[in-house]
């Protein structure tokens, strides 16, 4: 068993917040040692809890056709690896998730970060934004700087709509570059 296997069996049998969280603690992430691209989102929706699949809602098919890729590509380990900010389902707050439970960040990214080594990294919402890249004010500041390594996405939920009309150059510039990007460092046809 690899390091890397056996850290993903602690983090998936953590219970770090339990009592704290609306459900049993189940942790989901999807990564490989040869994850390519690494997408830090901000935690399980509620779907994603009850199938213990990443992204398995109808975010998981907008931020699929964002990146140009499929079902296939997406949930392919060594072509994409994904870990979130919270790594279990938070519950809900007013109507909508609640923000990711804090304690999972400090505690497994660091070392999980010393395991994978992707190309390139895409930070998908203000937390992930905030955690990682603290040097931009706002969240559409970040997601307008993105580098040869790493890129800020919006949260692909419905409820980011309005931000989607409000910044029309996103879809228009940032997402045909990011899916080229995508592509090139996954060898698909663009």
């Amino acid at each position: 068993m690899s390091e890397l296997d056996n850290l993903l069996g602690k983090i998936r049998g953590c219970t770090l917040c339990n009592g704290v969280l609306p459900h049993s603690p189940r942790p989901i992430c999807s990564l490989d040692n040869k994850s390519k691209i690494l997408i830090v989102g901000q935690a399980p929706g509620k779907k994603a809890h009850d199938s213990g699949i990443p992204f398995d809602d109808n975010s998981g098919t907008r931020l699929r056709h964002w990146l140009g890729v499929s079902s296939d590509t997406f949930y392919d380990e060594t072509k994409i690896g994904i870990l979130p900010m919270g790594l279990c389902f938070p519950g809900y707050v007013n109507g909508a998730d609640a923000p990711p439970r804090k304690e999972c960040a400090p505690k497994w990214h660091p070392l999980l970060l010393q395991q994978i080594k992707p190309e390139f990294t895409i930070y998908i919402g203000r937390y992930a934004q905030q955690h990682y890249l603290p040097e931009y004010k706002t969240l559409t500041e970040a997601v307008k700087h993105s580098t040869s390594t790493h890129c800020v996405l919006p949260h692909p939920s419905g409820r980011n709509n309005r931000w989607l009309a409000k910044h029309p150059w996103f879809e228009q510039d940032a997402l045909p570059e990011l899916r080229t990007r995508v592509a090139s460092i996954l060898n698909l046809k663009v």
